[in-house]
């Protein structure tokens, strides 16, 4: 089981940019694996379960953090996935950010300053919904989103992309080397399964707030978006910090594999309730005493 595990995990995640091409990726892969939509909900409720007794220890243990990125075209099912695989995780060892636009303030800083305060401590897993990668996806597709963002116009070269891409891997290198795990989940969705969704929020009234206008307008650029992406895995998958080519078609695939994913990687930090010396033992003997008595 173990290894079947693993044969399905290498299949989605990049540790090598090199050569790396978004279209050998299929949204509606199921990793060879023949099961259906109806095997899942037990499946992820396993996946949970393994996830929450580690992430106990990883809080206990107070040493590893843990910081999950994840990103994607609209519609493509960041929410749900975060929604069903944390589910059993205890709030207190939990972090979750949403970013949007960047504020003022915000926008008074170096790009990478509003995600490093957001961080994990030790102990906790941080889950970014969007990230750093925003400035090189949204600001590549619409470069106007540079015009905010008050930077030196000598700054502002034809290799701007190029050197972001290398300072988020050496940020990402950096945070490795300080105990913060780095794990990136780009949910592949099909442009045929997001129109089907769209169509989804607009027809069905209970979800109408969570269509916007916009997302139509950013659908136009497609291509250009996922050229985008495929320039950002190849510039900064790595082995410490891959990326995991999520096929997002399915969103019961989707969570699955998310959920094997992170455990897999908490499993690998050899994880263990601190241990009790003894003369933390002989006071809690002596305590036991004392309260029975």
């Amino acid at each position: 089981m173990e290894e079947r595990i693993e044969s399905v995990l290498s299949r989605f995640r990049v540790e090598e940019g090199q050569g790396f091409h978004l279209k050998d990726h299929k949204p509606d892969d199921t990793g060879g694996l023949s099961m259906t939509k109806s095997d899942a909900p037990a499946l992820l409720k396993r996946g949970v379960e393994i996830l929450a007794a580690q992430q106990d220890m990883l809080y206990a243990q107070d040493r590893w953090a843990v910081l999950c990125i994840f990103q994607a075209m609209d519609a493509a099912g960041k929410d749900g996935a975060i929604k069903h695989v944390f589910s059993g995780v205890n709030p207190q060892g939990c972090h979750v950010v949403s970013f949007k636009a960047p504020n003022a303030i915000e926008l008074d800083h170096d790009f990478l300053w509003r995600h490093a305060a957001a961080l994990p401590t030790r102990g906790q897993i941080g889950i970014h919904n969007r990230s750093w990668y925003e400035e090189v996806l949204v600001a590549r597709v619409h470069p106007k989103v540079l015009d905010s963002q008050k930077l030196p116009p000598r700054l502002r070269t034809e290799r701007i992309w190029e050197e972001r891409l290398e300072d988020i891997a050496a940020f990402e290198r950096y945070l490795g080397r300080q105990g913060v795990v780095v794990l990136k989940f780009f949910l592949n969705v099909s442009p045929e399964e997001q129109r089907k969704r769209f169509l989804k929020r607009i027809e069905e009234p209970e979800k109408n707030w969570k269509f916007s206008a916009n997302d139509v307008v950013e659908r136009r650029h497609w291509d250009d978006y996922q050229a985008a992406y495929e320039a950002a895995i190849r510039a900064t998958a790595t082995p410490d910090a891959p990326w995991y080519v999520v096929p997002a078609d399915r969103k019961w695939f989707t969570r699955l594999v998310v959920a094997a994913a992170i455990a897999r990687t908490l499993e690998s930090l050899d994880l263990h309730y601190p241990v009790v010396t003894e003369t933390q033992k002989r006071a809690l003997v002596q305590a036991g005493e004392e309260l029975g008595a």
